[in-house]
């Protein structure tokens, strides 16, 4: 395990940095706000990290606190890792970071990886702004599919998963990467995506209703 490097300062945000600064620190927070995962989901997940650097920002992040590392239960027999209540407590870090990086988007460059999961806590921040209330939504994306947790997050903390999710989902949306980007970035409004038929959603509750007349 590597040494802590720090900035020596002493001031709230160089000892945040100390901890989640750096490289693929922040991005590994952003996969295990999905639940627990196995190492090679998060080595796919992660295009462009050496296996050497992700297993000790593991290693790092389990020393300062920030997850934990379990054998799940027989026939899965695998170790996953997750986030601890404090590693959660960076969701609203990294939904501000990707608000204000939403204007650095711009095209798709060719050598961009894109995941769809990558758009949920952006969006997470944008149906959230609705005020739906507590909620299970699917998001259909032609990269994939994902559920969202909108309201309170469950006990383990996963506010966003892969697929429709458990159970069926209160709402349905269905939209492209390019409306997703854009309200991501603010440069498209909810109630404008809904107008104008970019954004899709689907269902009968009050939920979807509400959604829909964001």
């Amino acid at each position: 395990m590597s040494p802590r490097r720090s900035y020596d300062q002493y001031c709230s945000a160089a000892r945040a940095l100390d901890a989640v600064g750096d490289r693929w620190t922040l991005l590994i927070v952003r996969e295990l706000l999905a639940g627990p995962r196995r190492y090679t989901d998060l080595h796919a997940d992660l295009p462009g990290v050496s296996t050497d650097v992700l297993a000790s920002r593991l290693k790092d992040m389990e020393r300062d606190g920030l997850t934990t590392r379990r054998r799940l239960p027989p026939p899965g027999a695998a170790y996953v890792y997750e986030l601890t209540a404090r590693g959660r407590e960076l969701l609203p870090v990294l939904q501000a970071l990707g608000e204000w990086g939403g204007a650095l988007l711009g095209e798709r460059r060719p050598t961009d990886a894109v995941r769809a999961h990558w758009f949920a806590l952006p969006l997470l921040r944008v149906l959230e702004g609705a005020d739906p209330g507590e909620a299970l939504v699917e998001v259909r994306l032609e990269e994939g599919r994902f559920h969202l947790r909108l309201g309170a997050a469950p006990a383990d903390g996963a506010v966003y998963g892969e697929g429709a999710g458990p159970g069926g989902p209160d709402a349905v949306l269905t939209l492209d990467a390019s409306t997703a980007t854009g309200l991501a970035s603010g440069a498209l409004a909810l109630r404008a995506a809904v107008a104008s038929g970019a954004l899709v959603v689907e269902g009968d509750t009050p939920v979807a209703k509400t959604l829909r007349g964001a």
